[in-house]
């Protein structure tokens, strides 16, 4: 027993086996999954950190715009998508680049090298000084991000005992939403610590905090081993000819088949979540801008009232009259001060609503992921993921329609995230049994990260459909709705791919 712990190799199974699936793990298996979610966690706190620091980011780099409050929201929107959407093309790029490393040097080894570079940069991120060196170090960011994931399921794929594959997969995968939100509770903690003396702006140390998890790197290093499936293949003469090579994964007729629909399944659901679902905090701060603005006037100029103070209401009843009439760029600059406080206050609310819909979704997103692993094991993996992509796309209509009350973000957003982030449980699950050990990681990098090549167009669509709704309030809101279509693409393939259940690993 202490022999397989060590070297990583798979246990055999006994059908006669009736334990629970986490029964089956030795000590050595719940390592590797736990420094496999750990390194998926963290690459999810990175994507959330961005997500979140995305609208003050664009902000304060284009501050100048400012004297121009239509140029200054048009362009803070634009760069934003764009800053996105070169984002998820890093992503589709590394994942590409390492899913190939992940089976032609090994699963550990690339893990440690994505690890460390998407922590660098998310560092190097905080240091930008416009919208352009932003996206630069997004972008090399992305490289990271996208090797991550592949070759992480990879190697607990190859590990795990087969019964408890399914299970430990999706596991992996539910516990990024504890990544995420670790992200929207530092975006609360300092959003509502602006102003409190704090060294640098908040999305800087937003950015600072994702450098963190380099130090799991060196615990990859020390004691995480290659799994025995890939040292076997990688020592067997013609498979290691064909490691992590595309040519072998596009010449023969299965995998390539169970490659281009995997893609485009996975699509349904990269492009759905990136393009609609991860726009849901930016939505909830659109819609309660104007009610929460309203509010806090109301309720200061009563307060100053109240006590007595004339002066400060009739200062706060005259900025709130420019408000009204959307002319608060004309503040007399003896009542700037005072806006500037309410304005901080406005804001410091506005940032705890976007956190807790990113709480919300991600409460939501755990118990969805990890249904998924269930759920599939009694009815398979097809119908599985047929009822979420219906699901995601129901439940999404549903919040971009109707979201404006601060109660919805508790009760229906949890809903869109269980039914949007089930579907990257499946992923984990479904796209390593689609493929041979020489190829999976590559596989499964292809299926889940070239889509996303698809997904980075997703943002810029979104700011042509801005565009196109901009007579309207709201326009993120209808131009989510129309994009909500992207989740029923994923049904059209599903006939076509394998159904996987209680199957082996193909070799």
């Amino acid at each position: 027993m202490h022999g397989f712990e060590e070297t990583g190799a798979k246990l055999p199974d006994d059908p006669f086996d009736k334990r629970p699936w986490y029964q089956l793990l030795t000590r050595y298996h719940w390592f590797v999954l736990i420094v496999a979610a750990l390194g998926w966690l963290f690459d999810c706190l990175d994507q959330q950190l961005f997500i979140l620091a995305r609208p003050q980011a664009m902000a304060e780099l284009l501050a100048y715009l400012k004297p121009d409050p239509v140029a200054f929201k048009f362009w803070t929107s634009t760069f934003g998508d764009i800053s996105t959407s070169v984002f998820i093309a890093g992503w589709a790029t590394g994942g590409l680049i390492f899913g190939i490393l992940g089976d032609r040097i090994g699963r550990a080894k690339t893990m440690m090298i994505t690890i460390l570079m998407y922590s660098a940069c998310t560092g190097l991120s905080a240091l930008s000084v416009s919208v352009y060196d932003f996206a630069f170090y997004r972008f090399l960011t992305g490289l990271g991000v996208g090797g991550e994931f592949a070759v992480g399921v990879a190697l607990v794929a190859e590990v795990m005992p087969t019964r408890a594959r399914t299970y430990a997969l999706s596991l992996l995968q539910a516990l990024s939403a504890f990544g995420n939100v670790s992200a929207a509770l530092i975006n609360l903690g300092l959003g509502l610590a602006e102003g409190e003396g704090l060294p640098t702006s908040p999305w800087r140390i937003m950015f600072m905090i994702g450098a963190i998890p380099a130090l799991l790197a060196l615990v990859i290093r020390r004691r995480l081993k290659e799994p025995e499936r890939w040292e076997r293949a990688s020592h067997t003469g013609g498979v290691a000819q064909q490691l992590g090579s595309y040519r072998a994964l596009f010449t023969h007729p299965t995998w390539r088949k169970h490659a281009l629909l995997g893609l485009v399944l996975a699509c349904s659901g990269v492009i759905g979540l990136w393009a609609v679902g991860f726009y849901t905090p930016d939505l909830i701060r659109q819609v309660q801008t104007k009610p929460l603005t309203q509010s806090v006037y109301e309720r200061e100029i009563a307060a100053a009232k109240t006590a007595g103070n004339v002066t400060r209401a009739d200062q706060l009843t005259q900025i709130y009259g420019l408000w009204t009439r959307g002319k608060e760029t004309e503040t007399p600059t003896e009542l700037a001060e005072v806006k500037q406080t309410i304005d901080a206050e406005i804001k410091r609310t506005l940032t705890a609503n976007q956190s807790y819909t990113s709480i919300a979704i991600n409460v939501g997103a755990f118990f969805g992921m990890f249904s998924f692993g269930a759920i599939s094991q009694r009815i398979g993996r097809k119908p599985t993921f047929a009822i979420a992509l219906v699901a995601a796309f129901i439940s999404t209509i549903y919040v971009f329609a109707t979201l404006q009350h601060l109660w919805q973000i508790f009760v229906i957003v949890p809903i869109m995230g269980f039914c949007q982030l089930s579907l990257f449980g499946g992923y984990a699950i479904y796209f390593p049994e689609l493929f041979p050990t020489y190829l999976r990681s590559t596989g499964t990098s292809f299926c889940y990260n070239v889509g996303r090549f698809v997904a980075a167009f997703g943002p810029l669509v979104k700011i042509g459909l801005n565009y196109a709704f901009v007579g309207y309030q709201e326009p993120l809101r209808y131009a989510g709705m129309t994009m909500c279509s992207v989740f029923l693409i994923g049904l059209f393939v599903l006939p076509f791919l394998p159904e996987t259940k209680g199957k082996p690993l193909p070799e």
